[in-house]
């Protein structure tokens, strides 16, 4: 039980960490900033798919394969439900309704894409909690430092935006705190279920891994390519999915 606890706020406090590290570096060049989003996409790719996909086929008996295709096509479906219910948050940081400003604009465009950070941590945290209902620690903890690795440079990217549009030093510490805080409680919430009825840990484990595969290719990898990261960012995808596949296979 401990070591869910340290891994739900290893998981959280990996954006944090990333947060702060974006105060220092947030004139980083897209390259680099490319570069590392991209290996984390390789890590998590992997992970989604050796941590949770097959063992999700594993523990699913004679259902496995329905069982696994419906959490995986669903865990999908949740996230874009996820971000169609992102609140409005222009409340946060005192903007008028009807403003139509530049300023306004633009501050509320980055409060969302910060919301949307938020939306995608929680069930990335319920992938990190639900794959400690399996016995294999390893592979459960492949799966939440993939995840955390991933969040690292995901903290570091919503700060400069935050910055630039006019939101403070504090207040910008205190969203991406919030950020890190959401997927906290989601590792909680994944370890919990799948504790109180194993019946349903094959279908959670492929929910999370669907989860995670729709925010490599919804998110991440266009991320990479929108500003003309190329091939350099694809070998850094293929570096972080080969890393995890020898941790695997070593340990």
């Amino acid at each position: 039980m401990h070591i869910v606890w340290l891994t739900a706020l290893g998981v959280g406090g990996a954006t944090i960490l990333g947060a702060v590290i974006g105060f220092f570096f947030k004139d980083a060049s897209h390259r680099l900033s490319d570069a590392v989003l991209s290996f984390a996409a390789g890590v998590m790719l992997a992970a989604s798919v050796i941590g949770l996909i097959l063992p999700s086929l594993e523990y699913g008996g004679s259902l496995a394969l329905p069982l696994s295709l419906l959490g995986i096509f669903l865990g999908g479906a949740s996230l874009v439900l996820f971000d169609r219910l992102v609140p409005h948050l222009s409340a946060l940081i005192g903007i008028k309704e009807g403003r139509e400003d530049g300023q306004g604009k633009r501050v509320k465009r980055v409060l969302l894409f910060v919301m949307a950070i938020a939306v995608h941590n929680f069930p990335e945290g319920i992938a990190a909690g639900v794959a400690f209902g399996t016995d294999n620690v390893i592979d459960a903890i492949t799966v939440a430092g993939g995840i955390a690795l991933q969040n690292v440079p995901e903290g570091m990217v919503i700060i400069a935006p935050m910055l630039s549009s006019g939101i403070g030093k504090a207040k910008t510490f205190l969203i991406a705190l919030f950020t890190g805080v959401v997927e906290i409680v989601g590792t909680l919430i994944g370890y919990y279920a799948v504790t109180l009825s194993s019946a349903i840990l094959p279908f959670a484990l492929a929910f999370a891994g669907g989860t995670m595969l729709f925010v490599i290719s919804d998110e991440m990898i266009p991320e990479v390519h929108a500003e003309g990261g190329g091939r350099a960012a694809s070998f850094s995808l293929l570096f972080g999915f080969a890393l995890m596949l020898v941790i695997s296979h070593f340990f």
